[in-house]
């Protein structure tokens, strides 16, 4: 089963790239565009010659907000596991193990 590679024309820094990828092209027009103003930030910053070094520093910006997410998210789901932990003792014991083979289960 193969999927259709669809070629996206994109700007980014002021140069065309052409993208060939698998997800819908309005997805990639968006993650260019990210990326394009990734770029722009960090040439709004200072005076930097060569545009590579600035995709370099947009990449690292990028780079540290996928992380920055990624830990959000893995507070979030300690946050949400320890209350339910608490609520789970809330309820009476019969609850407690019904509630937690179901959600074992679904895990």
């Amino acid at each position: 089963m193969s999927t259709k590679k669809h070629a996206v024309k994109v700007m980014i820094g002021g140069e065309e790239y052409t993208v060939r990828s698998d997800l819908p092209p309005e997805y990639t027009r968006e993650v260019a565009a990210y990326v394009d103003q990734a770029l722009k930030k960090v040439l709004s910053q200072g005076p930097i010659v060569e545009t590579h070094k600035a995709a370099i520093l947009a990449a690292l910006d990028i780079t540290n907000e996928l992380f920055q997410t990624k830990k959000g998210e893995r507070e979030v789901v300690a946050r949400l596991a320890a209350l339910a932990d608490d609520m789970t003792k809330l309820l009476p014991p019969g609850k407690r193990k019904a509630l937690s083979h179901q959600t074992s289960v679904s895990s």
